[in-house]
C-alpha cells in the first residue's frame, strides 16, 4: 500500500490492450461517428460495411459471436465517446468497503456504469446504497483513469471515476449483483479482485487519498 507522504506523484495507466482490440475499437469509433454525419445512403453504406468488419475481428480474436456484436454494434448512434464507470471508495475505521461480485467471485469498490442523465456524484452514491446497503456522500475525486477493459473483454473503451465517499449509515447488505459485503484494512485486501472494475493502483490510490486529504487528485 501506498507511503503517506502528500508528494507522491501519480503513475500514469499502465493498462495495455491487445493491438488488434485497439484497432477494432477505434474502427468501431470512426463507423458510429462517420455514420452520424453521412449524408447520404451511400456513405452510411461504406460506414456499415466498417461496423461490420469491427465486429469480424472482435469475433475472430475474442471468441464472442458476430451476430450479437454486430447487433451490439448497430445500436451505438451518435458520436461515438468512451463509457464511464464510478467506483466509491468508503472507508470504515481506516478499513475499505469492497464487495464480492456474484458473476466473477472477484472483489471491487462498489460502483458500476453511469446513467445516462446521471450527475456522476449521485451515480456513485446510488451504485454504494444498491451494491452494499450504505448510504454515501461523495466528497473528494480520487482519481480518473483509462479503463481500457480487457478482461473479461469489454468491447467498449472506459473511463474509471474513483470517488472518495463519507460513510453516512446503513448496514452491509448484499444484492443481486453482490454476494458479499466487507471492510479490509489494507494489508487485508482479498483475491482475486474483480476484472478491471477495481485494480490494486485504484485501491492504493483510495488509501493514500484518504490518508492524506490535501493530496491531488490521480489522473491519466
Amino acid at each position: 500500500m501506498p507511503e503517506d507522504s502528500p508528494d507522491r506523484t501519480p503513475p500514469r495507466s499502465s493498462a495495455i490492450t491487445p493491438r488488434w482490440l485497439d484497432w477494432a475499437r477505434e474502427i468501431q469509433a470512426l463507423s458510429q461517428t462517420g455514420a452520424h454525419f453521412s449524408e447520404n445512403d451511400y456513405q452510411r453504406e461504406r460506414y456499415l460495411r466498417l461496423t461490420e468488419i469491427a465486429a469480424e475481428m472482435m469475433a475472430e480474436f475474442s471468441g464472442q459471436q458476430y451476430p450479437g456484436l454486430i447487433d451490439l454494434f448497430s445500436r451505438q448512434v451518435g458520436y461515438a465517446t468512451p463509457k464511464v464507470d464510478v467506483r466509491g471508495a468508503v472507508f470504515r475505521s481506516g478499513s475499505l468497503l469492497l464487495v464480492k461480485e456474484r458473476m466473477d467471485n472477484g472483489w471491487t469498490m462498489p460502483g458500476g456504469w453511469a446513467d445516462v442523465g446521471d450527475v456522476p456524484s449521485a451515480a456513485v452514491e446510488r451504485e454504494v446504497w444498491e451494491e452494499a446497503g450504505f448510504h454515501v456522500a461523495a466528497r473528494k475525486l480520487v482519481g480518473v483513469y483509462d479503463a481500457n477493459r480487457t478482461g473479461p473483454l469489454e468491447v467498449f473503451q472506459a473511463f474509471k471515476i474513483v470517488f472518495l465517499c463519507e460513510l453516512i449509515d446503513g448496514e452491509p447488505r448484499p444484492s443481486l449483483e453482490t454476494s458479499e459485503v466487507a471492510f479490509f484494512q489494507p494489508g487485508e485486501i482479498p483475491s482475486p479482485l474483480s476484472g478491471e472494475r477495481t485494480k490494486v493502483r485504484h485501491i492504493e490510490d483510495a488509501f493514500f487519498a484518504l490518508k492524506n486529504p490535501e493530496c491531488a487528485t490521480v489522473f491519466d
